[in-house]
């Protein structure tokens, strides 16, 4: 949670103040909303614990899950453009969340340049991450939809200092399909396939990457 919300390279009066402008955490329990989409935007939040997932609604209601963060990582920089949040954010699990008022984040940024440089950061890596997730829904079968998603999530937890070969996912095999662009089917029977090849092997919700390599090479 610090990596995320306190920068690299900050006096300690300016860790001081990011410190108190992160003024409450949230428990938000498995299912519920920390926001929905429509909501006016006030806040960005951090993944203290726990995962969430971001999903869009069609028109006729259907939903689109279109985004899994993990604990240590940003939300809510979707409301930025329109003042309104775009998508909804709900929990997979029991998390919690940290909860830094945007206006307030703002006014610091102009005091502290690494600050506003985090932030414009955050920005990136989300439009960098959208623009990898439509070549997965554009370019790849099914096999290499879900080989990518694992790899993502294995260098993400790696990214954060835990393990990369085994984490517990909280999505469900339906919230994958509907990540992915598949059905739940697929996305089962593809997990099964994989682990008949010795590439993972999954326990419910846990899941070990055994053959790092041979999974990059789906």
């Amino acid at each position: 949670m610090r990596q995320l919300c306190m920068p690299q390279g900050l006096s300690t009066d300016e860790l001081s103040k990011l410190e108190t402008l992160i003024c409450s955490a949230r428990s938000v329990h498995r299912g519920e909303a920390l926001y929905r989409s429509g909501d006016r935007f006030d806040n960005v939040y951090a993944v203290r614990s726990g995962s969430m997932k971001t999903v869009m609604a069609h028109r006729d209601g259907r939903e689109q899950v279109t985004g899994l963060r993990l604990a240590g990582e940003a939300l809510g920089l979707d409301g930025i453009s329109e003042d309104r949040h775009a998508c909804s954010a709900v929990a997979l699990e029991d998390s919690t969340v940290c909860i830094v008022p945007y206006t307030a984040l703002k006014s610091l940024c102009r005091e502290i340049g690494s600050m506003q440089e985090r932030l414009h950061k955050l920005l990136g890596e989300q439009i960098v991450r959208e623009a990898a997730q439509m070549m997965v829904l554009g370019s790849l079968s099914a096999d290499e939809r879900v080989a990518a998603f694992l790899l993502d999530v294995s260098e993400r937890n790696a990214q954060r200092g835990y393990s990369s070969a085994e984490f517990n996912l909280r999505m469900t095999r339906e919230d994958m399909g509907s990540y992915l662009g598949m059905t739940l089917e697929t996305v089962s029977r593809t997990l099964s396939r994989f682990q008949k090849r010795g590439l993972i092997d999954t326990q419910g919700k846990h899941i070990r990457i055994v053959d790092l390599d041979g999974l990059r090479h789906v």
